[in-house]
């Protein structure tokens, strides 16, 4: 049985897939609840009400998504 094992002849494309879909569902999904928490954080516990709640959650997104979007690959 370990005998008939090749190094590298497996297909895991669907392991890949699965993978870099997993990466990508936590890092937006990190960010979407980091944006809530903040949003409502500045809501209830502060003074500064639903407009200035709701610009540092803008604000706190557009950081977010510029920093991390997908970065092309090194051409190498």
């Amino acid at each position: 049985m370990a005998g008939d094992y090749q190094r590298g002849e497996m297909d895991i494309q669907e392991q890949a897939a699965t993978f870099a879909a997993f990466n990508g569902m936590t890092k937006w999904g990190s960010l979407a609840v980091a944006t809530l928490l903040l949003f409502i954080t500045l809501l209830f516990c502060t003074p500064t009400g639903f407009v200035g709640s709701a610009i540092a959650a803008v604000v706190l997104l557009a950081v977010g998504i510029l920093a991390l979007r997908e970065k092309p690959a090194p051409a190498h």
